[in-house]
């Protein structure tokens, strides 16, 4: 089997196989290790896997998050959701597993269907360069920084999480940081709600509103546009992930797994 390497931009990587090959032709240990490197690892020409096939690969990553639907969780735009995450609109910056109890190291992606340019791109922000960027000053500032994230408590997610603002990759032990904007109540399903310990009462609004700007910088995003046969795997650790609305109708239809 041979494979291509093509860095995205302004991080990523896409391998692409020639030839009939399946992801688990690579070595986990080196699949891991471009992970790290390029945050975002696209891989294309790769075979699709069936769901439980999807599932039991993931496990050799580590143990695999259970959702009440499973392990695998279908994404698709419903007509009717319960969850902003299968509403056509946009999903704002966070990381997978606020609320849960066993933060994801991994998330992986399948698409088994996509509609050319019909919007709902997924955007990865590398919160490592973010840090890296700022000044010293202002590293001092966000080291003091919690925030406290609260929704409803539906099942086993939700309620109410705090964590600090700057954390530290398991693996590469570079600073990233932790953020989830909030979610207004009138405009999303499942709305979130942010307080700051370490910024005046008065000041947290602007606060938020600023980190999420700066976020959304474009040298630090990347905009996946999803084709038909890509498997995808994020590192969740550096990375909070959200996305574009979609601009109109869509068959779309991505699997996910999160690895612990």
């Amino acid at each position: 089997m041979k494979v291509s390497h093509n860095p995205l931009r302004p991080f990523g990587r896409v391998v692409e196989a020639s030839g009939d090959a399946q992801i688990s032709d690579i070595p986990v240990e080196t699949l891991a290790r471009w992970a790290v490197e390029s945050r975002v690892l696209v891989l294309r020409g790769f075979s699709l896997l069936e769901t439980q096939e999807f599932a039991d690969y993931c496990r050799r990553w580590g143990d695999v998050l259970e959702w009440e639907v499973g392990e695998v969780v279908d994404l698709v735009v419903q007509d009717d959701p319960k969850n902003y995450l299968f509403a056509s609109g946009d999903v704002p910056f966070h990381w997978d597993g606020a609320f849960v109890d066993s933060d994801p190291r991994w998330f992986f992606f399948q698409c088994l269907d996509a509609t050319p340019d019909a919007g709902g791109e997924t955007v990865f922000c590398d919160t490592t360069a973010v840090y890296r960027d700022v000044d010293e000053a202002t590293r001092n500032v966000w080291s003091k920084i919690s925030l406290t994230y609260s929704t409803e408590k539906l099942a086993h997610y939700g309620g109410e999480v705090t964590e600090h603002l700057v954390s530290q990759h398991p693996a590469t032990a570079l600073p990233v940081l932790r953020f989830a904007e909030p979610l207004d109540p009138n405009v999303y399903k499942n709305p979130v709600s942010v307080t700051v310990d370490g910024v005046e009462n008065d000041a947290q609004e602007l606060f938020v509103k600023e980190l999420s700007e700066r976020l959304h910088r474009r040298e630090y995003c990347y905009d996946h546009a999803w084709q038909k046969g890509d498997i995808l795997i994020a590192d969740n650790f550096s990375l909070v992930h959200g996305r574009n609305a979609f601009s109109g109708p869509t068959n779309r239809h991505l699997q996910r797994v999160e690895v612990i």
